[in-house]
């Protein structure tokens, strides 16, 4: 069992899904893209292909800025220089801080199943989307997505150092229709799901592709 720590800065900002790549450009502007962990470029064509630690959602619609393990003391830099002044595009916005919210989170598995629910979740490639196309069965396809989303959390866990001994267990309970979405400029099928899994994991941490920009947000589902 690991403790891995988030910090949620949620703004008052409406924002679109279309708008959060320009207001992840704005954050790094104004810490003027010293730190790699707010952009993952290593230069003009390398890449940090590790797990995300600075990722922008939007929560309840705003816009709002999930760090996590090292990312919540990276944030101290855009604290800093942070400026309410900003522009979403061409648009010049005032950026107006609603809460903080820190949380600490025993990550690890459990004899117990967590209810969770993860949307606009990214799982399928080219390769993969023609296999899934081509299963008949309802539990056929929902055995190959609980697959993936079971590579995606060992995925999270090797980006946070995390060593599993147990078996990730996983039953996804409820399966939205795919609907197409663009990430960067290519159509992907995209799923909202419910899940059951004996893992915990923090709350509004992206998993999957595009999890830096809010694809694949996972919230718990609190019991009754």
């Amino acid at each position: 069992m690991e403790t891995v720590k988030t910090l949620i800065i949620r703004f008052r900002n409406k924002i679109s899904q279309a708008e959060l790549a320009m207001f992840r450009g704005a954050v790094i502007k104004m810490t003027e893209g010293t730190n790699i962990l707010f952009h993952n470029h290593a230069g003009e064509h390398d890449y940090r292909y590790s797990y995300p630690l600075i990722q922008y959602h939007r929560i309840g619609g705003c816009a709002s800025i999930v760090c996590i393990g090292q990312g919540t003391d990276a944030i101290g830099e855009f604290f800093a220089n942070f400026r309410s002044k900003a522009n979403i595009g061409e648009n010049e916005t005032d950026l107006v801080i609603d809460n903080v919210n820190a949380m600490q989170t025993n990550v690890g598995i459990w004899d117990t199943m967590f209810s969770y629910s993860v949307r606009k979740w990214i799982p399928l490639n080219t390769s993969n989307y023609n296999r899934y196309k081509e299963m008949d069965s309802l539990a056929e396809r929902s055995g190959f997505l609980e697959k993936i989303f079971i590579g995606n959390v060992l995925s999270f866990a090797k980006g946070m150092g995390i060593h599993l001994d147990d078996r990730i267990k996983c039953s996804i309970t409820n399966l939205e229709e795919l609907r197409l979405i663009e990430y960067k400029g290519i159509k992907f099928s995209a799923f909202d799901i419910r899940l059951k899994s004996n893992i915990s994991l923090p709350d509004y941490i992206g998993l999957g592709k595009g999890a830096s920009l809010g694809y694949g947000t996972l919230t718990r589902i609190k019991e009754k």
